[in-house]
């Protein structure tokens, strides 16, 4: 199957979690590599996402980790960042 990688860059302005890192990570500018593969048999090219990884700052001081993530953590986490800091987080639904 035919494969694609995405790779971005995501800034943070204040500290913040995601699901799956066990730790607080510092603001900053993150790099997220995502993998999808080509679904063969269609009309038209579709891709299906395979993995999410992000990069980030191990517990010691020169290490990166690369963590698997859930794009929509992701996502959460910018609008958390994007809030001023006076808000509270909105609610999931």
């Amino acid at each position: 199957m035919t494969r694609r990688t995405h790779r971005a860059t995501f800034s943070f302005v204040r500290p913040f979690a995601l699901a799956g890192v066990d730790h607080m990570l510092p603001p900053g500018t993150y790099d997220v590599v995502t993998e999808e593969e080509l679904i063969d048999g269609l009309s038209f090219p579709v891709y299906r996402r395979l993995s999410t990884v992000m990069f980030v700052p191990g517990l010691s001081a020169s290490s990166i980790e690369m963590v698997t993530i859930d794009p929509l953590d992701l996502a959460a986490a910018q609008v958390r960042d994007a809030l001023p800091q006076d808000k509270k987080e909105p609610l999931c639904r």
